[in-house]
C-alpha cells in the first residue's frame, strides 16, 4: 500500500491521506485514485473560488537568452501559501507556461465579444462544409481557440495530460484556500 501511495503523490502531488482515502476508495486502482484526487480537487476549488485573495506574490521569468521575460501576479488568501516552496513552484511553472504558449487571455469569459464575433467571421468566411455541419465545426474551432489563447485551458507544459487549470486546483487542494492568476505581462524583444 506504501508503495502504491508514493507512486500517487508523485503523478499527483496530493497529501499522504488524500492518496490513502482515495487509493482505498479505488480499490488499489491508481488509475481510479488520479481521477478521485481531480474530481476532489475541482470540488476543493470551486468551494474556495468565491474567497478573497489578496496576499501572493509576482513572479519573473527570464528564458535563456534574455530576449524573453514575463511578469506574472498569482494571488493566494494568506501570506502563509505565499512563502510555501509548493506556492513559488506554481508561480515559477505558469511564469513559464506563460512563457513557452504565448497565452493572451486568463480565462475563456476573458475573451471580448468582439474578438470571438471576427474569428467568427473568419471561420465563416473559411468555411466550405455544409450548414449542417457548420455548429459543430465552429465549436471544435472556437474550443481549439480557447486552449491557443487563455491560460487556464492550455495543456500543462510540464504534464500535458491536465490543464493549466487542473494544475492550479490540485494546488488548490493541497493548501485550502483560493488561488488565482490575477494578470502577468510577456515580454518579447523583436529583430
Amino acid at each position: 500500500m506504501m508503495e502504491l501511495i508514493k507512486q500517487l503523490r508523485e503523478k499527483t502531488g496530493a497529501g499522504v491521506l488524500e492518496c490513502r482515502r482515495a487509493l482505498m476508495e479505488s480499490k488499489g486502482d491508481i488509475n481510479k485514485a488520479i481521477q478521485i484526487i481531480k474530481e476532489k480537487g475541482m470540488e476543493i476549488a470551486l468551494q474556495k473560488a468565491e474567497r478573497v485573495a489578496k496576499e501572493g506574490r509576482i513572479e519573473a521569468y527570464i528564458h535563456f537568452g534574455e530576449k524573453l521575460g514575463v511578469l506574472v501576479e498569482i494571488n493566494c488568501e494568506t501570506d502563509f501559501v505565499a512563502r510555501n516552496e509548493l506556492f513559488k513552484k506554481l508561480c515559477r511553472d505558469i511564469a513559464m507556461q506563460i512563457a513557452a504558449t504565448d497565452p493572451v487571455y486568463i480565462k475563456p469569459e476573458d475573451i471580448p465579444e468582439e474578438i470571438l464575433d471576427e474569428e467568427k467571421k473568419k471561420f465563416k468566411d473559411n468555411f466550405s462544409g455544409s450548414n449542417d455541419d457548420f455548429s459543430k465545426e465552429w465549436e471544435d474551432y472556437l474550443n481549439r481557440f480557447k486552449k491557443e489563447k487563455c491560460l487556464l485551458e492550455q495543456p500543462f507544459i510540464r504534464d500535458e495530460r491536465i490543464t493549466v487549470r487542473e494544475y492550479i486546483n490540485s494546488v488548490i487542494a493541497q493548501f485550502g484556500e483560493n488561488i488565482q492568476v490575477r494578470r502577468f505581462t510577456r515580454y518579447q524583444l523583436r529583430s
